[in-house]
Protein backbone atom coordinates (compact mmCIF):
# COMPACT_ATOMS: atom_id res chain seq x y z
CA UNK A 1 0.00 0.00 0.00
CA UNK A 2 1.13 3.29 -0.85
CA UNK A 3 1.17 6.43 1.48
CA UNK A 4 -0.43 9.56 0.68
CA UNK A 5 1.58 11.52 2.26
CA UNK A 6 4.82 12.47 0.36
CA UNK A 7 8.44 12.16 1.66
CA UNK A 8 8.97 15.71 1.04
CA UNK A 9 6.27 16.92 3.20
CA UNK A 10 6.99 14.31 5.92
CA UNK A 11 10.24 15.47 5.96
CA UNK A 12 9.39 19.02 5.61
CA UNK A 13 6.16 18.55 8.75
CA UNK A 14 9.20 16.90 10.71
CA UNK A 15 11.42 19.86 10.39
CA UNK A 16 8.55 21.81 12.43
CA UNK A 17 8.75 19.27 14.96
CA UNK A 18 11.73 20.55 17.46
CA UNK A 19 13.91 18.20 19.02
CA UNK A 20 16.78 17.93 21.42
CA UNK A 21 20.18 16.66 19.87
CA UNK A 22 21.73 13.95 21.14
CA UNK A 23 24.89 12.42 20.57
CA UNK A 24 24.56 8.75 20.30
CA UNK A 25 27.36 6.79 21.63
CA UNK A 26 28.52 3.04 21.70
CA UNK A 27 31.82 1.07 22.33
CA UNK A 28 32.02 -2.69 22.73
CA UNK A 29 32.97 -5.81 21.02
CA UNK A 30 32.50 -3.72 17.62
CA UNK A 31 34.52 -0.95 18.38
CA UNK A 32 33.40 2.67 19.17
CA UNK A 33 30.69 4.72 16.85
CA UNK A 34 28.39 7.63 17.42
CA UNK A 35 26.46 9.77 15.65
CA UNK A 36 23.81 12.79 16.22
CA UNK A 37 19.93 12.06 16.69
CA UNK A 38 16.51 13.85 17.51
CA UNK A 39 14.88 10.57 17.14
CA UNK A 40 15.23 9.70 20.99
CA UNK A 41 11.91 9.48 23.38
CA UNK A 42 11.26 8.05 26.87
CA UNK A 43 8.96 4.99 26.61
CA UNK A 44 8.89 4.82 30.77
CA UNK A 45 10.28 5.21 33.97
CA UNK A 46 9.64 1.61 35.78
CA UNK A 47 11.85 0.43 34.65
CA UNK A 48 13.71 3.49 33.21
CA UNK A 49 13.64 3.28 29.47
CA UNK A 50 14.15 4.61 25.72
CA UNK A 51 14.07 4.66 22.32
CA UNK A 52 16.30 5.31 20.34
CA UNK A 53 15.80 5.52 16.10
CA UNK A 54 18.79 4.53 13.99
CA UNK A 55 18.68 4.30 10.33
CA UNK A 56 19.88 0.56 9.30
CA UNK A 57 21.91 1.83 6.15
CA UNK A 58 24.26 3.87 8.41
CA UNK A 59 27.79 2.71 8.63
CA UNK A 60 27.21 3.27 12.48
CA UNK A 61 24.25 0.89 12.76
CA UNK A 62 26.55 -2.58 13.12
CA UNK A 63 28.33 -1.39 15.80
CA UNK A 64 25.02 -0.19 17.81
CA UNK A 65 23.37 -3.86 17.25
CA UNK A 66 26.89 -5.81 18.11
CA UNK A 67 27.91 -3.77 21.09
CA UNK A 68 23.70 -3.89 22.56
CA UNK A 69 25.61 -0.70 24.40
CA UNK A 70 24.47 2.79 23.75
CA UNK A 71 24.65 6.46 25.78
CA UNK A 72 22.49 9.25 25.27
CA UNK A 73 24.48 12.08 25.22
CA UNK A 74 21.75 15.31 25.76
CA UNK A 75 23.64 18.33 24.44
CA UNK A 76 24.22 21.89 25.73
CA UNK A 77 23.80 24.87 23.95
CA UNK A 78 27.36 25.81 23.11
CA UNK A 79 27.97 22.20 21.53
CA UNK A 80 26.97 22.74 18.33
CA UNK A 81 30.28 21.68 17.17
CA UNK A 82 30.03 18.40 19.12
CA UNK A 83 26.61 17.77 16.93
CA UNK A 84 28.51 18.26 13.59
CA UNK A 85 31.81 16.69 14.45
CA UNK A 86 29.49 13.02 15.11
CA UNK A 87 27.06 14.25 12.19
CA UNK A 88 29.73 14.54 9.43
CA UNK A 89 30.17 11.80 6.93
CA UNK A 90 33.99 12.78 7.04
CA UNK A 91 35.38 12.31 9.94
CA UNK A 92 36.45 8.56 11.15
CA UNK A 93 34.77 7.14 14.01
CA UNK A 94 38.09 7.11 16.13
CA UNK A 95 38.83 10.62 14.92
CA UNK A 96 35.58 11.53 16.58
CA UNK A 97 36.57 10.09 20.31
CA UNK A 98 39.88 12.14 20.22
CA UNK A 99 38.27 15.74 19.84
CA UNK A 100 35.62 15.33 22.60
CA UNK A 101 36.29 14.74 26.08
CA UNK A 102 34.16 11.60 27.29
CA UNK A 103 34.39 9.03 30.06
CA UNK A 104 32.91 5.09 30.22
CA UNK A 105 29.66 4.76 31.67
CA UNK A 106 28.80 2.13 33.46
CA UNK A 107 28.14 -0.03 30.26
CA UNK A 108 31.00 0.83 28.63
CA UNK A 109 29.33 3.06 26.39
CA UNK A 110 30.86 6.61 26.18
CA UNK A 111 29.80 9.29 28.46
CA UNK A 112 30.57 12.85 26.37
CA UNK A 113 31.52 15.55 28.78
CA UNK A 114 29.63 19.01 28.97
CA UNK A 115 26.58 16.99 27.85
CA UNK A 116 23.29 18.16 29.91
CA UNK A 117 22.64 14.35 31.02
CA UNK A 118 23.88 10.96 29.78
CA UNK A 119 21.74 7.87 29.74
CA UNK A 120 23.47 4.70 30.11
CA UNK A 121 21.90 1.37 29.26
CA UNK A 122 21.53 -1.50 27.62
CA UNK A 123 19.37 -2.37 24.40
CA UNK A 124 16.30 -4.94 25.45
CA UNK A 125 15.16 -4.70 22.08
CA UNK A 126 14.70 -3.77 18.44
CA UNK A 127 12.29 -3.41 15.96
CA UNK A 128 12.29 -2.60 12.41
CA UNK A 129 10.37 0.04 11.39
CA UNK A 130 11.01 0.75 7.17
CA UNK A 131 14.13 2.16 6.92
CA UNK A 132 15.31 2.77 10.77
CA UNK A 133 15.79 0.68 13.95
CA UNK A 134 14.17 1.06 16.60
CA UNK A 135 16.30 0.50 20.00
CA UNK A 136 14.35 0.17 22.95
CA UNK A 137 17.19 1.04 26.18
CA UNK A 138 17.16 0.15 29.51
CA UNK A 139 18.97 2.33 31.59
CA UNK A 140 21.90 1.19 34.10
CA UNK A 141 22.59 5.35 35.00
CA UNK A 142 21.96 8.82 34.86
CA UNK A 143 24.50 10.99 34.76
CA UNK A 144 23.43 14.44 35.49
CA UNK A 145 26.54 17.20 34.29
CA UNK A 146 25.37 19.42 37.06
CA UNK A 147 22.60 20.66 39.67
CA UNK A 148 21.29 23.75 37.52
CA UNK A 149 21.79 22.61 33.62
CA UNK A 150 22.32 25.60 31.56
CA UNK A 151 19.97 25.85 27.78
CA UNK A 152 19.53 22.93 25.92
CA UNK A 153 20.83 22.40 22.39
CA UNK A 154 17.41 22.07 20.35
CA UNK A 155 16.61 21.25 16.37
CA UNK A 156 13.75 23.67 14.83
CA UNK A 157 13.10 24.07 11.22
CA UNK A 158 16.71 22.66 10.20
CA UNK A 159 18.57 25.32 12.75
CA UNK A 160 19.89 25.07 15.99
CA UNK A 161 18.69 27.27 18.71
CA UNK A 162 19.11 27.18 22.53
CA UNK A 163 16.31 25.61 24.82
CA UNK A 164 15.65 27.06 28.20
CA UNK A 165 17.71 30.03 27.70
CA UNK A 166 16.73 33.02 30.52
CA UNK A 167 13.95 35.21 28.98
CA UNK A 168 15.14 39.08 29.18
Amino acid sequence: MTSPVSTADFREGMARLPGAVTVITTDGPEGPAGFTASAVCSVTDSPPTVLVCMNRGSFAHRFFTGNRVLCVNVLAAEQQDVSALFASREVPMPERFERTPWQRGVTGAPCLGGALVSLDGRIVATHEVGTHSIFIVELAQVALEATEPGPGLAYFNRRYHALGAAAA
